[in-house]
């Protein structure tokens, strides 16, 4: 095949595969552990803040209660949703439902809780790192991404539209 062809084609795919990509990642369609669904299209219009955490992990317990706090505040203007990204000694995802709705309501989660995971992990990829949040703004793109503790303010400035890193 000629070079400058194969570059085209090339070229082509990539534009396919990072068009795709947003709309792939962005979308999610979940039950959290009381059986609601958690659907992002259902949201639309309203900002959408998912967190990873799972108990064992320090820095994603103590975000929690401001997390908690953000969502009382927000009402029905954000829907806050945690994602426990939990597993047993030996590994596996299959976790305790009771033990982890127990110990996410002692340490102040209050907003619906969605067990991570194979769905949860193909609908948003692997998560390199906890605590991770990504929020969704009012039209269901992705808005801010951040892998790390985040606050109340912090979170309170993303969707009042402010630019933070």
């Amino acid at each position: 095949m000629h070079a400058s062809r194969k570059s085209i084609l090339l070229a082509g795919l990539f534009s396919i595969v990072a068009m795709l990509t947003p709309a792939l990642s962005s979308a999610f369609d979940l039950r959290d552990t009381d059986g609601t669904a958690q659907r992002l299209k259902d949201l639309k219009g309203t900002w959408v803040v998912v967190n990873f955490w799972a108990t064992w992990c320090a820095p994603c317990v103590k975000e929690i209660p401001e997390i908690a706090e953000f969502a009382k505040e927000q009402g029905k203007k954000t829907r806050v949703i945690g994602i426990a990204l939990d597993w047993d000694e030996s590994g596996k995802k299959d976790v305790d439902e009771a033990k982890l709705k127990r110990a996410a309501k002692k340490i102040g989660h209050t907003y619906p809780l969605v067990l991570g995971d194979d769905k949860t992990e193909k609908v948003f990829g692997k998560i390199k790192g906890m605590p991770t949040t990504i929020v969704y703004g009012p039209d269901g793109k992705v808005a801010y991404n951040k892998t790390g503790v985040v606050t109340k303010d912090l979170l309170s400035r993303v969707v009042n539209g402010e630019k933070v890193k």
